[in-house]
């Protein structure tokens, strides 16, 4: 993946060696968020939309968005149309693939988690897209 910063590459207040990472993860977790793949769409658990709760970064469990920011996309993946915080994650530019997105990262350690997209007229606040991987996240009530 091309983007603007390897992942692991900065500086995170949640920081380990790439063994570390490994022996935290699953293989499918770690290909998601340490090596930036992708899931496949409509396979998640979290695709659908909750009534409540927050959901959280599953390699070091910081807070990332809300079930009240989640919205039915039928994308595939959960999406979300804005963090609870905007320091919650970082947005880098992202070149792979022969075009131009926005890669969502966890800005407490630098995990993938996704892309967001703007533009596509979803009634939603913000008009944009977080478009995320469900592996990338843990949900709590």
């Amino acid at each position: 993946m091309s983007s603007e910063r390897p992942i692991g590459q900065g500086t995170y207040r949640v920081a380990f060696s790439a063994e570390q990472w490994r022996e935290r993860l699953s293989p499918q977790e770690y290909a998601v968020l340490r090596d930036g793949g992708t899931e496949r769409p409509f396979t998640g658990e979290y695709e659908e939309v909750r009534e409540a709760g927050t959901y959280e970064c599953r390699a070091c469990g910081a807070e990332l968005f809300t079930a009240a920011e989640q919205f039915d996309a039928r994308c595939g993946w959960p999406a979300f149309w804005a963090p609870t915080d905007s320091d919650a994650v970082e947005l880098l530019e992202d070149t792979s693939l022969g075009m131009r997105r926005i890669e969502v990262r966890c800005a407490a350690c630098g995990s993938h988690l996704g892309h967001v997209f703007e533009g596509e007229g979803f009634p939603t606040p913000t008009d944009q897209r977080y478009c995320i991987n469900s592996i990338s996240l843990r949900h709590r009530e």
